[in-house]
């Protein structure tokens, strides 16, 4: 049986995604499997983070790995960090590889700085079915999908145990349980509103509106420090601006680039991670869809030609390169 060139060379594509790890580096004390990354913990000094190509939408990791997903948002997260390390100091030292990012162990907050500058998403659904209030920020009547705040608002959310769901949660119920310290806390705020300032800024060079995203921070010692991925597709999302107020103005959905349109696929096919929700067919057409897409957005935002690196025998590469550079720091 003739079978297309095309087929063989996305088939093997995906077979060569990164979906699980086990690697043993030098040094290494522990591994921590995320939705998306596995963090090996070296030394209790260092964090070396594999950014699979691992999708999750509503809490659950499909069934497929996403081709060249994982180098996206490790590039991506490694030119925004590089990008606003004037603002807060942040964890990474290195990317030793294109999926890889090796940084400075923090003792992490336990809550996420959720930002939003526009109605959409889940916050609209959440306004749609009546709530005039998020995370206790109160939001005025007759807004529509898609408008933009007054000022941005922040949102913050717990950072759930792996299997769970990250709840939403109030700046007062933050301080109430002493999740974080009120000094602590104005202080991320301030940090949070900077750095969207400057991805929303940065976004606009390349045509691109910076609709909402989340920071993760944590401490070495006193010092606050902005931790694990940033501005990615999978923690932020964006819309293009050319057209943005036409499409308000007709009610339309606005062209973007995130991860809600995963989301929204799966909710076409009656998922949405609730209790006895079945997961769709994941066809490779639609694997091959999500690709383009975030190579479509890493090109947009950063503004250069992805490079699809080589991806034969790519654990042994991850192994190679994370290798080299522990023997290095450590000689």
């Amino acid at each position: 049986m003739h079978i297309p060139i095309q087929i063989l060379i996305n088939n093997n594509i995906m077979a060569q995604s990164i979906v699980s790890t086990k690697f043993h580096f030098l040094r290494q004390k522990s591994l921590y499997e995320g939705k998306v990354r596995d963090v090996y913990n070296i030394n209790d000094e260092l964090l070396v983070m594999v950014v699979s190509d691992r999708i999750s939408a509503f809490d659950v990791i499909l069934p497929k790995g996403i081709p060249y997903k994982g180098q996206v948002l490790n590039q991506i997260a490694a030119k925004f960090l590089d990008a606003t390390a004037d603002i807060v100091p942040n964890w990474k030292l290195a990317v030793p590889d294109p999926t890889v990012t090796i940084g400075k162990k923090c003792d992490p907050f336990p809550i996420e700085m959720i930002i939003r500058g526009y109605l959409t998403g889940s916050s609209w659904r959440s306004y749609n079915n009546g709530s005039r209030s998020i995370c206790g920020v109160p939001i005025p009547d007759g807004m529509k999908e898609h408008q933009a705040f007054e000022t941005p608002i922040i949102t913050p959310t717990t950072k759930a145990e792996l299997g769970f769901h990250d709840e939403d949660i109030s700046k007062e119920e933050i301080l109430k349980q002493k999740l974080v310290s009120e000094e602590d806390y104005e202080k991320l705020e301030e940090i949070t509103y900077k750095l969207f300032q400057r991805g929303s800024e940065m976004a606009k060079e390349k045509g691109l509106i910076l609709v909402d995203t989340k920071y993760e921070f944590g401490k070495i010692g006193d010092e606050i420090y902005l931790i694990d991925e940033i501005h990615t597709p999978d923690s932020s999302r964006y819309f293009y601006a050319d057209g943005y107020q036409e499409r308000f103005d007709n009610g339309e959905n606005q062209k973007q680039l995130s991860k809600e349109f995963v989301r929204e696929w799966l909710m076409e096919h009656g998922f949405q991670g609730r209790e006895g929700d079945v997961m769709p067919d994941i066809t490779d057409e639609f694997v091959n869809s999500v690709s383009d897409r975030y190579i479509e957005l890493y090109e947009t935002i950063v503004g250069e030609k992805f490079v699809r690196e080589d991806t034969f025998e790519v654990k042994d590469r991850v192994l190679n390169n994370v290798t080299a550079f522990l023997e290095t720091y450590y000689r």
